[in-house]
């Protein structure tokens, strides 16, 4: 890099992370997540409005690649305190009714994702079109259970046993979605010079799981089980999950699934030390992630989709929204719980935010979506996650309302315990 372009990067990061800061406070007082925000920012300086101009500008091609690098970084970083919030004893103590809504949540937005996929055949020529038809069914089915978790906190839900259930139901399709995705990722590579590479990141698991982990966990309290983590080992967790997204990226990958996978094998230390973990990392990634989000809505261009585009973008919209809310209402309901309850949970899960964003990220990557159905799916993602507050306003009520969720007037008695785990 020149002086002029290293000049450049820094400024245009600069830059990200204060407008990032700027829209996403705006964002929240409209009762939106902060990545809605920086999504539109990033679409409104990309191709769509006056042919990119203020995007070539503000951010030359020479220097794109360096951004993508430090929102690569960032994207890491979030992918692995995914998994690290991951918490398995959530699912094992969460009841019948989240598992039945689960299903209920994946199954009926897949399938109908893939006869969408099917649809969109005729308009697009992928290379591998099982993987896309099965991408379009992942892609439809996914619900953000980060940008759920803060919705529940806003709103006062997160001590409820329903905001519990909605929890414990999201992190499940949240690895059921990242597992699908590595599986299809390796399906649309199969063709590559070693197709026989991907099979590795099964031994590698088992390696994370039962080798890394153990040996982790004693280097992690060896000056005390209750002693807080030093500022070095925390350098050598972040480290090391680095290390596990580039090693999956060399076993054809990408390398979220990496962060991810050892996000998950994270031995689970005391309260202090998980959260102390947490706060320190989510520092970075609040710095860094609103780069890969503007980068993300940068390659939206909706400039020229025209009457077919459109006619795409309502099918998209109405089989993710149909298919996730008719699949956890029916779910819930036939587990016992209200007409009124069942929907405010189905609301709940056709939250999309983040987790549809990257993942719309790698089919890009992967080449199992181009630019065009990108900018599609990208606007459905924003379209289900700001429907999410007004619908939840509108069947609940706002404010004190909010902890209506308790009584059983608008929830009813499930058949079923639903309670789920204990809440961090």
């Amino acid at each position: 890099m020149t002086e002029f372009q290293t000049a450049v990067l820094l400024a245009d990061i600069a830059l990200i992370i204060a407008v990032g800061r700027a829209v996403g406070r705006v964002a929240r007082r409209l009762g939106q997540p902060s990545v809605i925000g920086e999504i539109a920012v990033g679409v409104l300086l990309g191709p769509t409005l006056l042919h990119g101009a203020v995007a070539d500008t503000l951010f030359p091609t020479e220097i794109r690649p360096y951004l993508g690098a430090v929102a690569n970084l960032g994207l890491v970083l979030f992918m692995f305190v995914i998994g690290l919030e991951f918490d398995f004893a959530r699912l094992r103590g969460s009841g019948r009714l989240t598992g039945v809504t689960v299903i209920g949540s994946t199954l009926v937005p897949f399938a109908l994702g893939i006869l969408l996929g099917t649809y969109l055949l005729r308009s697009y020529a992928p290379a591998d079109r099982l993987a896309f038809v099965l991408f379009t069914g992942v892609a439809v089915s996914v619900t953000a259970f980060p940008v759920l978790a803060r919705i529940l906190a806003d709103r006062g839900m997160n001590g409820t046993w329903l905001g519990a259930v909605a929890l414990s139901a999201a992190a499940f399709c949240d690895l059921a979605a990242w597992t699908t995705l590595a599986g299809l990722q390796a399906l649309a590579g199969a063709s590559g010079a070693y197709p026989w590479k991907v099979l590795l990141v099964v031994p590698y698991a088992l390696v994370l799981a039962f080798g890394v982990r153990p040996r982790l966990a004693r280097f992690l309290t060896r000056r005390g089980a209750d002693e807080p983590l030093s500022a070095g080992d925390v350098t050598v967790v972040v480290a090391a999950a680095l290390g596990s997204a580039a090693v999956t990226q060399l076993l054809g990958l990408h390398f979220v699934i990496g962060a991810f996978l050892f996000g998950l094998v994270m031995p689970r230390l005391h309260q202090a030390a998980h959260e102390g973990l947490l706060r320190r990392t989510e520092h970075s990634t609040a710095l860094l992630l609103p780069v890969y989000f503007i980068v993300a809505g940068l390659k939206v261009d909706l400039s020229g989709i025209g009457t077919d585009g459109l006619v795409q973008l309502g099918w998209i919209t109405a089989v993710a929204v149909t298919g996730k809310f008719a699949g956890t209402w029916l779910g819930a309901r036939s587990q016992g719980l209200s007409a009124r309850g069942s929907a405010v949970l189905a609301s709940l899960m056709n939250t999309r935010g983040l987790t549809e964003i990257v993942a719309l990220g790698v089919g890009l990557e992967a080449g199992l979506l181009d630019e065009r159905l990108y900018s599609l799916f990208v606007v459905m993602a924003v379209v289900t996650t700001v429907m999410t507050g007004p619908l939840l306003g509108r069947l609940m009520g706002r404010g004190d309302d909010s902890p209506t969720l308790l009584y059983p007037d608008l929830v009813g008695r499930p058949r079923a315990r639903a309670v789920a785990g204990p809440l961090r």
